[in-house]
């Protein structure tokens, strides 16, 4: 989406301003393909996995272990998935290993760790707050951050040490848990500058997109340019509560509200929606930062905001600032993970950030990724993963479609990116800093 208003045709999924890429950021197709593992019924070695047929595979799993199962994780690095067995389930642990998983035995049942989760929620709901059940610890982190003080931190501090100190971690984040809505440095609704995230196809056809709840309170009506003429109107909204999520329509049906993120002189084809996996690589698109990446952390979080309490949410250490709110969390295969809700922190100390899974959003409004032939509704997540074009193409442009969160200084942004052709990813690379495994480079 540019600057200039668009009536009709095109409207891109500008997610975030003017980002500045690198000379040798380019697109490449993903080379971690899945391999066939052994039969069913012989204990394999773990097979290397893309992190959406890890994904794919970890929900299953957790269908055929039942009590046994206690999370998994994706090892990034050696490209497999690791999933929990309660101790002592050999029987079960044998299935994990013939499905091509890792095993690995731990102390914890799930049903303990959110027996855990509970215990927090009726004893520790405290602004600035947040939890979520850590597959890799096999335990429950505990996260406060710098409002959470005197008899605060000792009502936070007790409740977790009465979960005993095998079911739980606390820490101590320096930033403030915040919603990443901006107002005032360019209007979007109601003077509040947010990021669009993914467009979508409503239940009845009409083009829309998705964004961040919270971003919907700031009025109904949203532009894509400062002071400019409304193009789209929310439609379904919610936080806090369980979730932070909003459906926008176009006002205008002939807009045409094509399926990828723009991140730049090129764009990133969105395929479908998937579930997060812990230790996943994610990306993030957002109208103040730009790019930025980094890994999934945890699962079905809950954070207080001094708004109020939102649950379900995925945490990542993925940077974010004000105006970010919203923006799109994908993979570099194209898979459609997450929304920008909060956190704290920003892009030059880091901090905490939880988003939205894509999957429930779409779920709850009844809608489908882009024009519903390529995207999938919730709950297919992890297929198409390896389905990528073999072009390559070098970053171009300097400018970025702007979109829901256009800058105050209003360059314009292209809506279509020439030559971005197949379905794309982001190429790895090990010496970005700290776009660690990023080819493409975020504007801190």
């Amino acid at each position: 989406m540019s600057h200039k208003r668009i009536p009709k045709r095109k409207a891109a999924i500008a997610v975030g301003g003017v980002v500045a890429l690198g000379a040798a950021a380019i697109l490449l197709p993903s080379a971690n393909a899945s391999q066939d593992g052994a039969p069913d019924d012989v204990a394999a070695a773990p097979r290397t996995l893309k992190a959406g047929d890890a994904s794919d595979l970890a929900t299953r799993l957790a269908g055929t272990l039942g009590d046994a199962y206690a999370g998994a994780w994706y090892d990034g690095e050696e490209k497999r998935l690791v999933v929990n067995v309660v101790r002592g389930e050999g029987d079960m642990a044998l299935k994990v290993r013939s499905a091509g998983a890792e095993v690995r035995e731990v102390d914890n049942s799930m049903a303990e760790l959110e027996a855990g989760a509970g215990t927090l929620k009726s004893e520790a709901t405290i602004p600035g707050t947040s939890w979520a059940v850590d597959p890799r610890t096999n335990k429950i982190l505990v996260t406060a951050d710098s409002t959470v003080t005197g008899d605060k931190w000792d009502q936070l501090e007790s409740t977790v040490e009465s979960l005993g100190s095998g079911m739980a971690t606390l820490k101590k984040s320096e930033g403030t848990f915040r919603t990443f809505v901006s107002g005032g440095d360019a209007i979007f609704a109601g003077g509040a500058r947010c990021s669009l995230g993914f467009n979508v196809t409503a239940g009845d056809g009409s083009p829309a997109f998705l964004t961040a709840g919270h971003c919907a309170a700031a009025g109904d009506a949203w532009s894509d340019q400062q002071g400019g003429e409304p193009i789209a109107t929310v439609d379904q909204a919610l936080f806090p509560g369980d979730g932070d999520f909003a459906l926008v329509r176009y006002d205008d049906p002939a807009t045409e509200a094509p399926s990828e993120v723009n991140v730049g002189g090129q764009t990133v084809p969105i395929v479908q929606a998937a579930e997060a996996t812990v230790g996943q690589q994610v990306f993030r698109m957002g109208s103040t930062t730009g790019l930025a990446d980094g890994q999934v952390l945890g699962l079905d979080a809950t954070v207080n905001y001094p708004e109020g309490t939102v649950t379900g949410l995925i945490q990542t250490n993925v940077c974010a600032e004000p105006g970010d709110s919203g923006g799109s969390l994908f993979t570099q295969d194209g898979l459609a993970i997450g929304l920008t809700s909060g956190g704290s922190g920003d892009c030059t100390v880091g901090g905490e950030t939880f988003f939205q899974p894509v999957t429930t959003a779409l779920e709850a409004v009844g809608a489908t990724l882009g024009d519903g032939d390529g995207g999938a509704a919730a709950g297919d997540g992890g297929a198409g993963a390896g389905d990528q074009a073999g072009a390559e193409e070098q970053a171009g442009g300097q400018e970025a479609g702007a979109g829901a969160g256009d800058q105050a200084g209003g360059q314009d942004a292209g809506a279509e990116q020439d030559g971005a052709g197949g379905h794309q990813g982001v190429q790895e690379q090990s010496d970005m800093g700290s776009s660690r495994h990023s080819g493409l480079t975020p504007t801190h």
